[in-house]
């Protein structure tokens, strides 16, 4: 059986109360991740939405062949989207239940309760005098009101802005302080319900990115032609969570308070809420009887300037959407490094309520700017609009050169493997490749690689000689943000420096290949050409890459697995993790002391017993192959380094360890029309009072809650559909999205938590047009 993982990235925008929509969306990623979870486990079938999906991977295994994981494994978000992305990569990681989430969302998501005790009216003829500006503000032509919101709720907005305008002036009106206290009750909501298992494997990392904004910002180092080094302030700041899945559930991603922090920075609409400052996690810990015992190094490491200054309770962090409300780039980031298991198809999904904005751009390019359309244009709307164009051109580069490199080696392919016949004679595949052999092959591979290169060889050897240079400086600088540093560009020059000092100042032989201390530092630091080595190894198990009807699929699937479990070891020995708390302070000295720091990673990391090791097991792994497959193993793994030689000069996606292109997918009312046309306009109540009208109407957020789910859930199926190979019959996939929309209306239902005459009229619309 073929298996394949379907590993999602998931950006949730900023959107003001469209976040309520954004939850049901994120509801149904969780339910595919618990049903692909239960799937892969043998677990019992659930009654639910999630036993759909079950089913659906269930069809494809027995129909196609192929044996489907979904792994969301990474989560980035902005604003009110950097919540759910929060709440969602907790869920995950710790196996607890995303319900609690959506109670926040339904009953605490209203200005009544967000509204701060002391801006409230005290009685209703509190401010009396300013009501007759309120009615006119509510009531005259032309109004907001009165263009953007429904009739049937026009009186319950009308009352609650009017309460907000007889409010407190000239400050938020909402508590930073009460909102800080809700996400903590979620939160402690989520560890008291049932614990199931994590919904990824033991091991599999999660990456947790949201963004915010350092209002008073801090200055950082530029260089410059003239003059060489310049400050200029900085105002970014990316909140980070890396955790790897734990064998067992009911284990935090991070402290709460710390992932509090987090949704409570990124969403601080300005305007809105106050801006946070850490004396508001401080008495939320008191408060509520948690203790923040991780607390310096959570500052040291999100806001490292600051922590260096002494200055961390002066931050003021105000919404994360004013400078990045479309996080990409956390996610593109949290790529580099990644373990892969099995083959693996790499989604980037966004999830945007409203792509239509406010009209079409037809519509809106004759319109004069008025006054206030321009102030908050420009202060709030266009940087939240702004495209997602470079990102995109980005992600498609990077694809573009996975695909150049596929091209590339299936070219020099037929030239390598005469090579390596030519050195070793084809009565070498017929003997048993012991662990000693394979050594012995492999270095006399390599030294007929680099010699037959000629010239080119220097460029070869600069090029992995500068990624290994970057790839520690990169180590030290996140191991140590008390340098004071901008980047690691002073890292790498010492780091050069001591190399050169050390023998390495060229790294050709004169005789023709690699210099003895050349061979030596690439043997004990050079883990990239090892982890490229065997992911081209495993590519080539793959059926779409090379089809030979004489090798069994079982075969190819034992051999993938074998491949794979090699690979976890030199992945284990990538990050800060391997290297121990001792690491730390080594990498705070490199700067006056590199060669302790690069002894110690040579001690730390001992790659050449790894070798060892890896070749017992890739040994072992040959002696099940038949011989065909065997052949073609070994023709890879003694003829990557020329392959190498070839290809990384080439090429910047050194880092990169998912071979395959990345794919970009959106959810939205736009893409998810088989209940009703028309999109966003037609379906969402959200969008009107400028986004905010989920806020001020508990009908509004259940029909945009509603809608986010049963959206979800088509786009989930399609997600699922369009990974395998071979097209799945429409009727197929419009009876699963039929399945699928009914179940979650059901459980609904059950739940009574929504007005049962918009589930009713739901149901009648998803029986109209699917039967």
């Amino acid at each position: 059986m073929r298996q394949k993982e379907l590993r999602i990235a998931l950006i949730c925008y900023g959107g003001v109360s469209l976040a309520v929509y954004m939850h049901g969306v994120t509801r149904e990623l969780w339910q595919l991740a618990r049903a692909s979870r239960d799937f892969h486990a043998g677990g019992a079938a659930s009654s639910d939405v999630t036993g759909v999906y079950r089913d659906l991977l269930e069809h494809i295994e027995q129909e196609h062949g192929l044996r489907l994981r979904v792994l969301p494994d990474i989560m980035s978000g902005a604003s009110a989207g950097g919540i759910n992305a929060v709440f969602l990569a907790q869920a995950i990681h710790s196996g607890q239940s995303l319900e609690p989430l959506t109670n926040l969302w339904l009953e605490m998501a209203d200005v009544d309760r967000l509204t701060d005790p002391l801006a409230r009216l005290s009685w209703r003829f509190d401010k009396i005098w300013a009501q007759p500006f309120a009615n006119w503000l509510l009531n005259r032509p032309g109004n907001e009101i009165a263009d953007t919101v429904a009739p049937e709720t026009r009186a319950e907005v009308r009352r609650k802005v009017s309460h907000l305008i007889r409010g407190r002036w000239f400050e938020p009106p909402f508590s930073g302080l009460g909102f800080s206290q809700l996400l903590e009750e979620a939160f402690s909501a989520m560890a008291a319900s049932d614990i199931e298992q994590p919904l990824l494997p033991p091991g599999h990392p999660l990456d947790l990115f949201v963004t915010a904004t350092d209002f008073h910002g801090h200055l950082e180092l530029l260089r410059l032609n003239s003059p060489p080094v310049v400050e200029d302030s900085e105002h970014r700041m990316p909140i980070a969570f890396r955790r790897k899945s734990p064998a067992q559930g009911g284990d935090d991603l991070a402290d709460p308070l710390e992932l509090v922090f987090a949704a409570r920075a990124t969403a601080s609409f300005p305007g809105a809420f106050p801006p946070l400052k850490i004396d508001e996690i401080e008495q939320l810990a008191l408060g509520s009887g948690r203790k923040w015992s991780g607390q310096e190094a959570f500052l040291d490491r999100i806001m490292p300037v600051h922590a260096k200054r002494g200055s961390t309770n002066t931050v003021s962090l105000i919404d994360g959407s004013v400078l990045v409300n479309k996080p990409f780039a956390g996610a593109m980031a949290a790529l580099q490094g990644r373990p892969a298991q099995r083959e693996v198809d790499r989604r980037f999904v966004y999830v945007d309520p409203r792509p239509d904005r406010f009209g079409s751009f037809a519509e809106r390019s004759g319109q004069e700017v008025g006054f206030f359309s321009a102030i908050f244009g420009s202060l709030s709307t266009i940087p939240r609009e702004q495209p997602i164009r470079d990102n995109l051109e980005q992600l498609e580069q990077q694809s573009r050169e996975a695909e150049r490199l596929s091209r590339i080696v299936a070219a020099l392919r037929p030239e390598v493997e005469r090579e390596v016949d030519k050195l070793f004679g084809r009565t070498l595949f017929l003997d048993r490749p012991t662990p000693a052999r394979l050594k012995a092959w492999r270095q006399k591979a390599q030294q007929r690689a680099s010699e037959s290169a000629g010239y080119a060889f220097h460029s070869y050897a600069q090029a992995k000689f500068a990624a290994i240079v970057s790839r520690l400086a990169r180590l030290a600088f996140a191991a140590a943000p008390g340098l004071g540093i901008a980047d690691c560009v002073p890292i790498e020059a010492i780091l050069r420096e001591e190399l050169g000092n050390r023998g390495l100042a060229t790294l050709a032989a004169p005789s023709g290949g690699a210099s003895a201390e050349a061979i030596a530092f690439f043997r004990e630091h050079d883990i990239g050409f090892r982890i490229r080595r065997l992911r081209l190894l495993a590519r080539r198990l793959a059926r779409d890459w090379e089809a030979d009807p004489d090798i069994p699929d079982d075969a190819l699937e034992i051999a993938r697995d074998r491949i794979y479990a090699i690979l976890a070891l030199y992945f284990e020995k990538e990050g800060l993790a391997a290297l121990g708390p001792a690491f730390e302070p080594i990498a705070g000295q490199v700067l006056s002391d590199p060669g302790t720091m690069l002894d110690m990673l040579e001690a730390k990391r001992l790659l050449p017993e790894v070798d060892d090791q890896a070749e017992a097991m890739l040994a072992e792994a040959l002696e099940e192959m038949p011989k065909p497959l065997r052949r073609r193993m070994l023709l890879t793994y003694l003829g990557y380094p020329f392959y190498d030689v070839a290809t990384l000069p080439l090429l910047r996606s050194e880092g990169l360890t998912e071979f395959d292109p990345v794919k970009v997918d959106r959810i939205s009312p736009d893409d998810a029309r088989s209940i009703r046309d028309g999109g966003t306009r037609a379906t969402l109540r959200g969008t009107e009072f400028y986004n905010f009208g989920a806020f001020f109407s508990r009908a509004y957020r259940e029909n945009d809650y509603l809608w986010g789910r049963l959206h979800g859930a088509e786009r989930m199926i399609d997600l699922i559909c369009s990974t395998v190979d071979a097209a799945i019959a429409r009727d197929t996939i419009r009876t699963f999205k039929r399945r699928a929309f009914l179940a979650i209306l059901d459980a609904e239902a059950a739940m009574d938590r929504c007005d049962a005459a918009l589930i009713a009229q739901l149901r009648s619309e998803v029986g109209e047009r699917l039967g």
